[in-house]
């Protein structure tokens, strides 16, 4: 059974940082993506960056690009995601997800796109 475990997340001030972690398990899929998705209080589900498994292509939404950045582990099924100038907006909660992807195949940042959900890590940004 395919399973996402996202860790890293806590307590920030504006302008710091947090790494953020997703492991996958359960899967033997050589060729797949991991996004990163965040629910603010009061708004939707954002996608904020994806990483494909075969060349490493990445994808940023507009609100991350520059301060957050997306990396992997193929071996340890790990998705990073280093996120620094930390704002107070980005508070919310954090979860990964996961997707078969062709190498060629366009990446998509929308949920309809992904198929497994982690359950999600806290990230509070205040002062």
């Amino acid at each position: 059974q395919l399973q996402l475990v996202e860790s890293g997340g806590g307590l920030a001030q504006p302008g710091g940082s947090l790494r953020l972690s997703c492991a996958g398990s359960g899967f033997t899929l050589k060729y797949y993506k991991i996004a990163w998705f965040r629910q603010i209080p009061g708004k939707g589900r954002e996608g904020i960056s994806c990483i494909s498994s075969s060349a490493g292509a990445t994808v940023y939404a507009d609100s991350v690009r520059g301060r957050f950045t997306i990396s992997k582990d193929n071996a340890k099924k790990t998705v990073y995601l280093q996120m620094d100038n930390l704002k107070p907006e980005d508070t919310g909660v954090y979860s990964c997800a996961w997707a078969p992807h062709p190498p060629a195949a366009i990446m998509r940042l929308e949920e309809y796109a992904f198929e497994s959900w982690g359950q999600g890590t806290q990230v509070t940004v205040s002062s």
